[in-house]
């Protein structure tokens, strides 16, 4: 299927949505209350949520699971082909200051992301993918300002491994133990699936709860920059779980990796 958006589109959608985010940004306080699953929202989510769908639906998108509006009750019946946004991840990154937040939208076609773009808005920078490959920019003067092709890093010997600063869990911890570990780097938001696929990891494994709009646009450009997201049996994650145990549209916990087998390379535990 082809897309009815370019790369280059996505990313300038994205760039309009993060601009909408950055008056809200300030750690010194933010409008912020919490969603039913327990997690921060802020006015800076619904601005930018609403940009994006309605960019979106311009081009005749209609299908989205939006973070937002699934919280609302808004939930699109979707097919073969679907999108995903989720309009602010990090959202405690957001609040603390660090900057480490993302706009992520994804494009999902039988399961599985085949173009997205992560933006942060704070460090003005963005990733994303197409059916070209996976590239990174900077953000100038609110447009993008060059592109740069990204690939996966080959591990010669100890990993590089990142992992969530704010959920780092201790079955995550029992899982990078069972690797030789070179250096251990900490990233908010869904920036940790843009480290692995830059080359600056090579490991970002996580055993907590996520949900598909948090993961499918990093996953998308890990995936163009030769990497893969893997669920602990050893299969790709994929997305349209309407029916997942832990909740619709939940993800389990998984894996993501250059391009290496991370179970086969794993210690015995």
């Amino acid at each position: 299927m082809t897309s009815p958006l370019s790369g280059h589109a996505l990313v300038s959608i994205a760039i309009e949505a993060g601009a909408a985010i950055m008056p809200f940004y300030d750690p010194n306080g933010q409008d912020a209350r919490t969603k039913g699953d327990g997690s921060p929202v802020t006015a800076a989510d619904e601005a930018a949520e609403a940009i994006i769908l309605k960019r979106l639906a311009e081009h005749g998108i209609t299908a989205v699971l939006a973070e937002e509006a699934v919280a609302a009750g808004r939930i699109p019946d979707v097919g073969q082909e679907f999108w995903l946004v989720d309009p602010l991840d990090g959202t405690k990154d957001f609040i603390s200051g660090s900057g480490e937040f993302t706009v992520n939208i994804a494009r999902i076609v039988d399961g599985v992301p085949v173009e997205g773009v992560v933006l942060c808005p704070a460090l003005d920078e963005v990733y994303w993918s197409d059916e070209t490959g996976a590239y990174h920019g900077r953000i100038e003067n609110g447009a993008l300002a060059g592109e740069t092709k990204i690939g996966v890093a080959t591990p010669g010997g100890a990993l590089k491994v990142v992992a969530s600063k704010s959920h780092l869990t201790d079955e995550t911890k029992d899982f990078i133990a069972r690797f030789d570990v070179d250096s251990f780097l900490s990233f908010g938001s869904s920036l940790k699936f843009c480290r692995v696929a830059d080359g600056t990891a090579h490991l970002y494994p996580r055993m907590g709860r996520t949900m598909e709009w948090d993961t499918a646009a990093g996953h998308a450009v890990l995936k163009a920059a030769g990497g893969e997201v893997y669920t602990m049996d050893g299969k790709p994650l994929a997305y349209g779980k309407a029916d997942h145990p832990s909740g619709a549209y939940a993800n389990p916990h998984f894996v993501a990796a250059g391009a290496f087998d991370p179970f086969a390379l794993a210690k015995v535990s």
